[in-house]
Order: structure tokens, then sequence, then C-alpha cells
């Protein structure tokens, strides 16, 4: 359930992650991906909130996402490089504001610290094309007791059979 202090720390949270973008270290540039592209060829295929979240690990404001309320059979897929990435079969409705998931796919993600907005949390990328998907939290439903907490600007859904 929806409460006044969960708007007020998310409030919080998102003006803090506004005023410290960019003084975190980013790790992404020191790893190499099997798709990789030059940021004018990223530009070109992303629109511009896809580009800030999946190459600059930027976060979409909670309740945005179409994805967030997407209830049919599919499979969610990479925005950056069309990477099968989480099963409908793992969706749950958080009531965060974002896609959660309790898994995702098989060789479907990286994972990494971050060490941003003076927490430890787990990052999880695309593992093909390095694209930020969002966090990973202990937090989540059974069967593993994960929240994979992911900005749906990040990701682009294919309705069907769910792996």
């Amino acid at each position: 359930m929806t409460t006044r202090r969960f708007f007020l720390i998310s409030g919080t949270a998102l003006v803090t992650s506004a005023m410290f973008r960019g003084f975190a270290p980013k790790s992404i540039a020191a790893e190499t991906f099997e798709v990789t592209k030059t940021d004018a060829e990223w530009k070109a295929i992303l629109n511009e909130e896809q580009y800030q979240i999946l190459r600059h690990e930027d976060t979409e404001r909670p309740f945005t996402s179409a994805l967030n309320t997407e209830k049919r059979k599919g499979i969610f897929h990479c925005a950056g490089c069309d990477l099968p990435v989480y099963s409908s079969e793992t969706k749950f409705d958080s009531g965060t504001g974002w896609p959660s998931f309790w898994e995702s796919l098989p060789n479907a993600i990286g994972k990494r610290e971050d060490t941003s907005l003076f927490m430890v949390r787990v990052e999880c990328h695309c593992r093909r094309c390095g694209g930020h998907l969002g966090h990973i939290f202990d937090d989540g439903p059974q069967p593993t007791g994960m929240r994979h907490c992911i900005n749906g600007m990040a990701m682009t859904f294919k309705p069907g059979a769910a792996a």
C-alpha cells in the first residue's frame, strides 16, 4: 500500500539522485560487452530517456512506465540490444512504482556493486550491451526472496509465450 512516508522517501531519493548524478564513479566503461556502440550510435537508436537510463544509470520516475502494469504473458527485452532479460512468469507487483521481478532469465544480466547515494546496492545491467536496468534488493517474494527493481524504459515487451 502506498503511504505518505513512501512518497516522501521516494521524493527525497529522487532529488538526492538528481543532485549527485555523475558524482559516483561509473565502472561500466571498464567492462567490455558483446554489443558496443559509440555514444552517437546509442543516441541514434534510443530515445533521450532510454539513453539516460541505459547509458548513464539514470532512474525513471516511479509509476510512469507502462510496463509497470503489463500483465500479459511474454518476455521483456533490453531496449538497447534486444536481449531477452525477464519473463512475465517472474514479474510481480512490488508497489514500488517500477516493474519488479523475482528472477532474471538465465545468462541475461550482469551485476556490480553500486555505492552511489551513500549506500551499497546491487546494480544490474544487460550482460550483452552493459545497459543499466536497475537494482536488486533482498526483499522480494519466494522462491528467490529477491526483487529486481527495473526501469521500464530500459526494456521492451514482446507478448507471447513466457520462458
